[in-house]
Parts: C-alpha cells; sequence; structure tokens
C-alpha cells in the first residue's frame, strides 16, 4: 500500500474511463522501475 501510493485519493481517475492505454495518469502500480528487484526477490 505504501510503496504503491494506494492512499491517495486518485481512484475517481479511473473509474469512470477505465486506465488501459492512457499514459496520461501516471499511475504507481502501472510502473515497471521495480522488475529487477521483485524478480530478485522471487529468484528469477
Amino acid at each position: 500500500i505504501r510503496d504503491l501510493g494506494l492512499r491517495r485519493p486518485i481512484f475517481r481517475q479511473v473509474a469512470a474511463y477505465g486506465h488501459f492505454g492512457r499514459d496520461d495518469l501516471n499511475l504507481s502500480w502501472e510502473q515497471v522501475n521495480r522488475v529487477d528487484e521483485l524478480k530478485a526477490a522471487v529468484g528469477l
């Protein structure tokens, strides 16, 4: 919750039109900047 910033009230932006294919929202859960860290954590 903390790492993804899910306590910020931004969900109204995606509630009406969704978020797939939109680059204007900069949603934390769409970021891939931690891919290497997560792969290492699961042994990949």
